[in-house]
């Protein structure tokens, strides 16, 4: 009886104390624009809680007994702040704290427990030390990735990235503002991804994460993924001017349509366009366009929702000079930056709306909905073997097709404590269908004439998905990620040059589970062990010819990693890695598609380092190893290996001085390095090695800004992208198998007038 007695005593004091306990809400703001900071650290020094603030910039700590608390905050690019307060019993304090902008000092920048599955140390610091400044450097900004131009500068570019030649996008998944930009089943290539309607002044950050480690990403994501994210408001309305060699010219302009008016209402809204022309360097004339025209919305609904609407359409047509084989050089038929087939051409447009709702209801759950639409269009005049085929029309091809894409992203999460312990549960919905109109590949002569179709036909493709995830952070030191995601693929093809044989059809699902390991020793080490399985979808064309087999190739991976700065001014992040593919793509350049191989495994170390040398001088290095092979390939008869995977990288090396903020001048001074590589699967042929660096210098004062960019500035000469193609020249009577190849860009200058006001 007093056992029970006793009992009861305890719970009632218990029940008393838990009733005088109090709350701190919060919101962070972003003092220039006004608008809600969403991953801004929130921790209660001394106390082992942290947490990080929602898309609508709040935070939230409850059950805290009365006494005096010290709160800080902190955000790469923002000055620090701290804040004292006091709860008394049964109190809820609101506090509304705006964070002002800040120059980057690495000293304070903390290894986050609170963030670790989701910190992005190293792209928040390259965004704001070096902001994009033209189209290419949009992909550059992950670390370890390269790309190069084959086709001119309208045509998506061609990606490497942890020894894969992802061709144009088959193994890695890009987003902006959370819309796909890769397409499946493309007519030239699956996944294909053209990031040329991104205007790049627009770009406002970057997320990326190498390997198959998140629930929420899908389809590609195997050698990694990366969300650009572009400005939800301008600073200030501006107009520039570029001027370069090779008749090159471009005007951009965004005009701020609410300015401070709209700010203290929490709206924005802008329009941005772009228009680009260059005959580049080429001895034919490229004569390339490019149109860009973006609007943009934001605003608060009320206070707890958001609304963001985006708008964008965007053309280009383009000749090209397409890829040239090194005996055409050595016997001076061509010369570097010639011809074969100068009929080349190529033309795209692509018109997107976009719609973003976030709502955070009063029991705290941060519900994402988001729409999109795109309409596309496509069509590429390419040769590849120039006469093997075809000795008297040549092999030229068109590639062509209409696109509609439409889907549907949605989210529910929530933070909640248990005593230190935070728990993050996510879970969501994706849906994304393509339909193509007259998706094509033809035999044509000079553009105008149509000798032979090849594929002619229809796809309509879907993806349904679903994701659950759950962020453990036990304590300062410990936290576990763990998500589990389900998609399900239905591929449709109805080929119009055999209508007898009818709709087409195969689909496929596939559990992708992940699992996340950190421990953070202290804010200036953390340890991690990432793990999932992944996957990449086959073109629908291949997986129907195959009865529906290998519809959804997984890829299993892993990192071990550290983050750590041993210095206050040295943050250093290296993993070692590991994937292993069921399935790689072969991409087939006489037939321009993309077919299926075999099973595949890659390892590396991947290495990033960011230094500050002065209080406006930064440093940054990039080493990136891999070891690509494919696995179960027999040897040839002579006794060579084959298991090389054709043009995947083994060593690359990115890295630059960047000056920020010193008085009115900034600029940067970057090289890039990727080594020698495998052409073909016995390594008989080699794709070389280049080195090439770049300047940029800025002229800043508060209502203008001049500039000098310079590509390639030691004026290299370097093959941009090279494969091993057997083709056969005018006259030859036999086909030769080499390296070919579009040459890069001499020394480049650019000249650049910004205006704002």
């Amino acid at each position: 009886m007093k056992r029970t007695l006793y009992a009861l005593i305890l719970t009632f004091i218990s029940l008393q104390a838990f009733a005088h306990l109090g709350d701190i809400s919060g919101t962070v703001l972003d003092q220039t624009t006004n608008l809600p900071l969403r991953g801004v650290v929130v921790q209660l020094t001394g106390l082992g809680k942290g947490t990080v603030t929602n898309e609508l910039g709040q935070y939230r700590f409850v059950g805290l007994v009365a006494a005096p608390y010290k709160i800080e905050l902190s955000h790469i690019g923002f000055k620090s702040l701290v804040l004292n307060v006091t709860i008394k019993d049964d109190e809820t304090i609101t506090l509304n704290t705006v964070l002002s902008r800040s120059s980057i000092e690495l000293r304070e920048i903390v290894v986050s427990a609170q963030q670790a599955h989701d910190q992005q140390l190293i792209s928040s610091l390259d965004i704001k030390m070096r902001p994009i400044t033209n189209s290419q450097e949009i992909l550059r900004m992950v670390p370890g990735l390269f790309i190069g131009q084959h086709a001119g500068g309208g045509k998506a570019e061609q990606i490497f990235l942890r020894g894969f030649d992802i061709d144009h996008g088959t193994d890695i998944r890009l987003t902006v503002d959370g819309m796909p930009v890769n397409l499946v089943s493309h007519a030239h290539g699956q996944g294909y991804a053209d990031l040329h309607f991104v205007i790049p002044e627009l770009i406002e950050g970057v997320d990326f994460r190498k390997g198959p480690y998140n629930a929420e990403k899908g389809n590609f994501t195997t050698a990694g993924w990366a969300d650009f994210r572009t400005r939800t408001t301008l600073d200030k309305s501006f107009a520039k001017l570029e001027a370069g060699q090779f008749n090159t010219y471009r005007v951009v302009a965004g005009l701020d349509l609410l300015g401070e008016k709209g700010r203290t209402k929490n709206q924005s809204a802008y329009l941005a366009s772009e228009y680009s022309y260059s005959d580049s360097y080429f001895d034919h004339p490229q004569n390339f366009k490019r149109l860009n025209v973006v609007g943009k919305y934001h605003g608060h609904l009320s206070a707890q929702t958001n609304l963001t609407l985006t708008g964008s359409t965007f053309w280009s047509k383009w000749n090209h000079s397409g890829q040239i084989p090194n005996r055409a050089v050595a016997s001076g038929l061509v010369g570097f930056f010639g011809s074969v087939d100068p009929t080349e051409r190529g033309e795209t447009s692509r018109t997107n709306v976009n719609a973003e709702l976030v709502t955070v209801t009063p029991n705290q759950y941060t519900i994402k909905n988001q729409v999109f639409y795109s309409n596309y269009q496509f069509e590429l005049y390419s040769n590849f073997t120039f006469f093997r085929d075809d000795s008297l029309n040549g092999d030229q091809i068109r590639q062509k097709e209409h696109r509609n894409l439409f889907g549907y992203n949605g989210s529910v999460s929530r933070t909640d404590f248990a005593g230190n312990t935070r728990f993050v549960s996510t879970a969501g919905l994706q849906y994304r269908q393509d339909l193509t109109h007259h998706t094509e590949l033809s035999h044509t002569r000079n553009r105008t004439e149509t000798l032979e179709r090849r594929q002619f036909g229809n796809i309509n493709e879907r993806n349904a998905s679903a994701y659950v995830d759950e962020l453990i952070q036990f304590s300062d030191h410990f936290s576990l990620n763990a998500g589990i995601r389900l998609d399900y693929f239905r591929s449709q093809y109805d080929d119009l040059l055999r209508p007898a044989d009818g709709l087409k059809r195969a689909d496929a699902a596939l559990i992708s589970p992940k699992l996340n390991l950190y421990y953070t020793v202290n804010p200036r080490f953390q340890v991690y062990l990432n793990t999932g399985k992944g996957f990449h979808s086959n073109d629908t064309r291949v997986v129907v010819l195959r009865n529906g087999r290998d519809i959804l190739p997984p890829a299993y991976g892993s990192d071990l990693g550290v983050i750590f700065k041993p210095f206050p001014r040295l943050l250093v992040n290296a993993a070692g890695w590991y994937l292993w593919l069921q399935q790689e793509f072969v991409y087939v350049g006489d037939e321009g598609v993309v077919e299926p191989s075999g099973k595949s495994r890659r390892y590396g170390v991947d290495l990033s380092v960011r230094y500050q040398l002065t209080h406006h001088l930064y440093a940054d290095l990039d080493l990136n190893t891999a070891k690509p092979r494919a696995i179960g390939v027999e040897s040839d008869p002579s006794g060579r290996d084959q298991n090389y995977l054709p043009l995947a990288p083994t060593f690359t090396s990115t890295g630059g001085l960047t000056l920020q903020n010193a008085g009115r001048w900034s600029g940067s001074l970057r090289y890039r390095y990727l080594g020698n590589r495998p052409a073909d699967e016995t390594n008989s042929i080699v794709a070389q090695s280049y080195f090439v660096t770049d300047l940029q210098v800025n002229y800043t004062r508060p209502r203008y800004q001049l500039g000098l960019s310079v590509q390639n500035l030691l004026n290299t000469r370097w093959k941009e992208t090279q494969f091993a193609t057997e083709s056969r020249l005018r006259g030859e009577t036999t086909p030769v198998n080499e390296i070919h190849f579009t040459p890069g860009t001499p020394l480049f200058a650019r000249l650049s007038w910004t205006f704002f006001w």
